[in-house]
C-alpha cells in the first residue's frame, strides 16, 4: 500500500522515498541503483505522562513521533486542538519542536484550573494515538477567613465554635489552629466541593468556652496544600466580654430602725456599663439610677432586699442585700380568738418579728406560768376553767417589749356564781342574786324555794328580774317585803344550757345576824358538785339549817 510520497536528497541526488506497507525503495533519476530496506512503522519515541502542576506555572507535555510527517494533532478530553502549530483559539498553548524530526509537544503557558484534563496526542494519517495523559492543576487556597475577626467578641462561658475558612483549593486546603503559637487539637474539620466540581472550601472550628482569662489571646488559623506548601495563616484577637460583674455593699451594715445608709453599687464590664437600676423588695426606685442610693432605713429593709441591677450591651446583673436594721417586736400574725366545746382542742398563733432576734412567751392573764415560747399555743381538752385572756408577748433584747392578748371561751354548763349568804332587813325590801357567767348562755334561769318555782314575772311578793352584762346574765329574785319565814328558806338559783345544768343555793340572812349565826351553825362538813345534782329540788341534806359557803368552779361546802 502506498502512502504519499516524500522527497529528499541522499548523495547529492534527488530521490523519492516511497512508503511502503512494508517496504520502501530508494530510485536514482537517470541511473536507478535500487535498494531494499526494511520498512520501518512510526511510532512514539515519547509520550506524554501525568503531570501536575501549580496554577501559573507552565508545563510541556512530550510528543515524538519516529517514522511519521504526516499531520499531529492533540486532544483535550477527547476535543480535538486543531492541526497548526500555533494551536489558533488557544493563546497559551503551542506546539514546540522541529516536526521533520518527529517532535510535536504540547506547551501550555501559565496554567489555568481550566487545563486541568486528559491529554491525548494523535497522528492522524496513520492512527497513531499516545497515551492518554492527566494533568492535574494545583489551586492554592485563598487567604484563610476566620468568622468575626480581626476582633472576635465572644460572650464569656457561653460556648463558642471559632472557625476558619479556606476556599478555593484544590486540593482542599489543611488548618491548624494555634493559639499565642500553641497548636490546638480537638478541631472539627470539613471540606465542600465548590461548584466548578474541582476546587474545594475547607472549613475548621475550634470548640472553646471562653474565659475572661482568654480576652486578648492571639488565636491564628494556618491553611496550605501541595500548591502552597508553605502556607497561609489569619489571625484574630478574643475579646471576651461579659455581663457586668457586681458587688453590692452598705455602710453601715448594722444601725437603728430610722438611721441613714449608703449603698454601693460596684461593677465592671466589657463592654461598657449602659445603666444601673434599683429596687426594694421587688419595686423599682425611680428616682435611683446611679451607682450609690442613701436611705432612711425602717425595718422593712431587714426583710425586704435592696436590689442594684447594672446592664450593657451583653446582659445584665443583679445583686441583692438586705440591712442589719436593729429594731422592737412588730407583729406579724395578730392571734384569733377561740370558741370552743369543752374537751376540744384550741390553739392561737402569734408571729411576731425583730432584730436581735426575739424571745417569745404565752401566759394567762392572772398567772405568771409560762405556757409556750413559740408562736403557737396548744391546750389540749379544754375545761371551762381555760376560758379566759391569753397574752402573746414578745420580748427585743435591749430594744423593745411588745404583746397582744387574745381571749378563749370554752362552751359548757352554765357556772353560776352567787354569795352563799345574802341579806336583807326584815320588812323592807329584798333581793338575791346569781351570776351566769359561762358560754353559751342559759336558756333558762329558775328560782326555786319553798313551794314555789319562778323564772321570770312575780308571785305574790316575789319577782325575776334578769339583766345581760358582761360578766354575764345576771338574775335577781326580789321580794317586796320580807317576812319572817323568808330568812327560813333556802333559795335554788337553777340555769340551763345545751351542755347541762348548774345550780348555786342561797341563803337570805337577817341583817345584823350573821356572826352568832355563823357560830350556831358549825357542824358538819360535806362537799356537792353542782353539775351532778338532779333538778330542783337540788340535793337533798341532812341537816335542815345549813350555811353554804361558795367555793372554786361548782363545788360548795355544807356545814
Amino acid at each position: 500500500m502506498f502512502l504519499e510520497p516524500s522527497a529528499w536528497v541522499l548523495q547529492g541526488k534527488l530521490c523519492f522515498i516511497v512508503y511502503l506497507e512494508e517496504y520502501y525503495q530508494l530510485q536514482r533519476d537517470g541511473e536507478c541503483e535500487l535498494e531494499w530496506l526494511l520498512l520501518i512503522q512510526p511510532y512514539f519515541s515519547q509520550q506524554p505522562q501525568d503531570q501536575v502542576v501549580v496554577a501559573g506555572q507552565s508545563v510541556t507535555l512530550p510528543c515524538v513521533i519516529v517514522g511519521y510527517r504526516g499531520m499531529v494533532q492533540w486532544t483535550k478530553d477527547g476535543l480535538a486542538l486543531g492541526g497548526e502549530r500555533d494551536l489558533p483559539g488557544w493563546v497559551r498553548y503551542s506546539l514546540m519542536g522541529d516536526p521533520l524530526s518527529g517532535e510535536h509537544s504540547l506547551v501550555i503557558d501559565s496554567a489555568e484550573l481550566g487545563d486541568d484534563a486528559v491529554y491525548e496526542c494523535q497522528a492522524t494519517q496513520v492512527g497513531l494515538r499516545s497515551h492518554r495523559a492527566k494533568l492535574t492543576v494545583l489551586v492554592p487556597p485563598s487567604d484563610p477567613v476566620v468568622e468575626g475577626g480581626p476582633v472576635v467578641r465572644l460572650k464569656a462561658h457561653t460556648p463558642h465554635n471559632l472557625t476558619c475558612r479556606a476556599s478555593g483549593a484544590k486540593p482542599a486546603a489543611e488548618i491548624t489552629w494555634y493559639r499565642d503559637g500553641e497548636i490546638m487539637h480537638d478541631t472539627i474539620y470539613s471540606k465542600t466541593l465548590m461548584e466548578d466540581g474541582k476546587r474545594e472550601t475547607a472549613v475548621s472550628m475550634l470548640p472553646m468556652v471562653p474565659e475572661d482569662s482568654d480576652s486578648g489571646r492571639t488565636y491564628t488559623c494556618r491553611v496550605l496544600n501541595p500548591a502552597a506548601p508553605a502556607g497561609r495563616q489569619t489571625s484574630v484577637t478574643i475579646s471576651v466580654q461579659h455581663p457586668p460583674s457586681v458587688t453590692l455593699s452598705v455602710q453601715p451594715q448594722t444601725v437603728m430602725e430610722g438611721a441613714k445608709v449608703l449603698f454601693i453599687c460596684s461593677a465592671s464590664a466589657n463592654p461598657e456599663i449602659t445603666g444601673y437600676r434599683w429596687s426594694k423588695g421587688g419595686v423599682p426606685i425611680s428616682e435611683a439610677n446611679g451607682d450609690s442610693l442613701e436611705v432612711t432605713v425602717d425595718h422593712s429593709y431587714f426583710t425586704d432586699p435592696v436590689s442594684c441591677e447594672v446592664s450593657n450591651s451583653v446582659g445584665s446583673t443583679n445583686v441583692s442585700t438586705l440591712v442589719d436594721v436593729q429594731f422592737g417586736p412588730k407583729l406579724l400574725t395578730e392571734p384569733k380568738p377561740q370558741i370552743v366545746d369543752i374537751g376540744m382542742d384550741a390553739a392561737f398563733t402569734c408571729s411576731w418579728t425583730g432584730n436581735p432576734p426575739l424571745t417569745l412567751a404565752w401566759t394567762k392573764q392572772g398567772s405568771s406560768v409560762v405556757l409556750s415560747n413559740s408562736n403557737t399555743l396548744q391546750l389540749k381538752a379544754v375545761t371551762q376553767d381555760d376560758s379566759g385572756t391569753y397574752t402573746c408577748k414578745a420580748i427585743v433584747p435591749r430594744i423593745g417589749v411588745a404583746e397582744r392578748d387574745v381571749t378563749l371561751t370554752v362552751n359548757g354548763p352554765p357556772i353560776i356564781t352567787a354569795e352563799a349568804t345574802q341579806q336583807a332587813i326584815k320588812h323592807s325590801k329584798g333581793k338575791l342574786e346569781c351570776l351566769v357567767g359561762s358560754s353559751p348562755p342559759p336558756d333558762k334561769i329558775v328560782w326555786t324555794f319553798g313551794d314555789t318555782i319562778l323564772s321570770s314575772g312575780s308571785s305574790g311578793r316575789f319577782s325575776v328580774q334578769t339583766v345581760q352584762s358582761d360578766r354575764g346574765v345576771l338574775s335577781s329574785l326580789i321580794l317586796s317585803e320580807t317576812l319572817a319565814q323568808d330568812f327560813q328558806l333556802r333559795y335554788n338559783c337553777t340555769a340551763w344550757n345545751r351542755f347541762g345544768t348548774g345550780t348555786a343555793l342561797v341563803t337570805l340572812e337577817e341583817q345584823g345576824m350573821g356572826l352568832a349565826l355563823k357560830q350556831y351553825l358549825i357542824g358538819i362538813e360535806f362537799t356537792c358538785l353542782l353539775r351532778t345534782c338532779p333538778p330542783p329540788p337540788i340535793c337533798q341534806f341532812k341537816k335542815m339549817k345549813i350555811k353554804i359557803i361558795y367555793l372554786l368552779r361548782n363545788s360548795y361546802i355544807f356545814v
